[in-house]
């Protein structure tokens, strides 16, 4: 199965986009699986987003462009940026404060809500630093329920990302096509899908049972949303949850 999510799809009025993919195939779920939510911030000028608390969410920040510096309840305090990642696990309850500096360059990237695979875990802080800023024309895997990764979901979700330049062409990872769901998501430019299904900056294309061939029409970055929808995953998580 191959159901292509338009960039319409997202809501919001101000500089966060939001997509809940679940809306787009069902009226019982706003996620897929373990993939709850999916933020698309694009933020020009200096920006604080005050201390705010999260429950039950896991949160990868995905930022590709800008800094923020991230400050919370557990003391940490880290710029966060394109080499830096991060992955807030909040548990039983978590609090968090963003300074974003698009002063110099707009703060573009994901914020990448995922359920977690049970209710109140213990709250972890954990960042990845990047060897290189782009994996081109391959996939990278950047997060796993398993400890081959820095970053570990509590549940059976993983995440890839790859830089395709134009006229390349990319299979899925090998892990994706047993069994499991996929959500690939063009965060920037422009590819097709096996030779005839066009996709832009901001749509995504949830596969199931296919192996499909990527092609760049132009220099892309893809992310890869990987979720075994048969898994255990706690759905009532702050912002991950079911919103229905």
């Amino acid at each position: 199965m191959l159901h292509k999510i338009s960039n319409t799809r997202f809501t919001g009025h101000g500089p966060i986009k939001i997509l809940y993919p679940g809306l787009e195939i069902s009226k019982e779920d706003t996620g897929i699986g373990s993939i709850g939510r999916i933020d698309h911030p694009e933020i020009h000028g200096k920006t604080v987003i005050k201390m705010h608390p999260h429950i039950n969410d896991e949160i990868l920040s995905y930022f590709r462009t800008g800094t923020a510096e991230h400050s919370d309840s557990e003391g940490f305090v880290k710029t966060i940026g394109k080499r830096t990642l991060m992955l807030m696990k909040a548990g039983k309850m978590f609090q968090h404060e963003e300074k974003i500096f698009g002063d110099k360059e707009p703060m573009e990237g994901l914020q990448i809500f995922i359920r977690p695979g049970e209710k109140d875990l213990k709250p972890e802080v954990v960042f990845l630093e990047l060897d290189e800023i782009h994996s081109e024309n391959k996939w990278r895997l950047l997060a796993s329920p398993n400890v081959e990764t820095d970053f570990q979901f509590s549940s059976q979700t993983w995440l890839y990302d790859a830089r395709l330049l134009e006229e390349n062409t990319l299979l899925l990872p090998d892990l994706a096509i047993q069994g499991l769901t996929l959500l690939l998501y063009v965060f920037k430019g422009n590819i097709i899908v096996n030779s005839d299904l066009n996709l832009e900056k901001k749509d995504s294309l949830l596969i199931k049972d296919e192996n499909v061939i990527i092609k760049a029409n132009q220099d892309s970055e893809l992310v890869l949303f990987v979720t075994d929808e048969s898994a255990e995953v706690f759905k009532e998580g702050m912002y991950s949850g079911n919103k229905l």
